[in-house]
């Protein structure tokens, strides 16, 4: 199963009041776990960073002028993410910002499925704080070379905090959510498919038993 974290760094709020990406960063996952494929772009927004902004993420006007524009990375972005599930914290954020900047081009919308890590974790945790340094010091991910936001470093954070809202690093024995939270706090656009072992699975995994010594379903209690 692969996904891909994204997160997104911009020059303010809304893209409504003409606020643009600056930076995009993609980190590949298969079954949860990173596999070390990324995608990283700074882009050009084509105006001014204000200091507002300036101060989130320490990304000057005179550095990103040096900087594709959007329309030059979008096809590269759009390729790396394919068709496969986004995982996004606040994804209405990062969405609204990157579908404002493909309208721009006068392309369609992203249309795969996505799960906002952000609402997942006010399921898990009512009331508690679900910002992405909440969930960080609440899982005891380390943080300490996040001296600003920026998209790179808080696709790897985040990466660590899904994993860690599925049940943590032994994947499956607390991925199977109850049907409530799922349907709170992902915003699937296509049903999930039930996978069923393929003959060679079959094999293998009847391989992989035998090899087994002493399995502890034979051992006497």
């Amino acid at each position: 199963m692969r996904e891909i974290v994204l997160d997104t760094e911009t020059t303010g709020l809304d893209p409504a009041e003409g606020h643009r990406i600056v930076e995009v960063a993609c980190i590949e996952l298969v079954h949860h776990v990173p596999t070390g494929r990324k995608f990283h772009r700074y882009v050009n927004p084509e105006r001014d960073m204000p200091e507002e902004a300036l101060a989130v993420h320490g990304i000057t006007a005179e550095f990103l002028a040096n900087q594709a524009p959007f329309a030059a990375i979008a096809d590269e972005l759009l390729a790396f993410i394919g068709s496969d599930r986004l995982v996004i914290h606040n994804s209405e954020f990062d969405l609204s910002f990157l579908n404002a900047e493909l309208a721009r081009l006068q392309r369609d919308p992203i249309g795969c499925p996505f799960v906002d890590t952000l609402g997942l974790a006010r399921v898990r945790f009512p009331g508690a704080p679900a910002s992405l340094d909440a969930l960080c010091r609440r899982f005891e991910i380390d943080r300490s070379d996040r001296v600003e936001h920026g998209a790179e470093i808080d696709c790897r954070l985040l990466a660590e905090v899904y994993l860690e809202l599925l049940g943590g690093r032994q994947p499956g024995l607390d991925f199977a959510m109850p049907a409530d939270e799922v349907a709170t706090a992902e915003r699937i656009m296509r049903p999930p498919r039930l996978h069923f072992p393929s003959a060679e699975e079959v094999i293998a995994h009847q391989a992989m038993l035998r090899m087994i010594t002493e399995p502890i379903w034979l051992l006497e209690g």
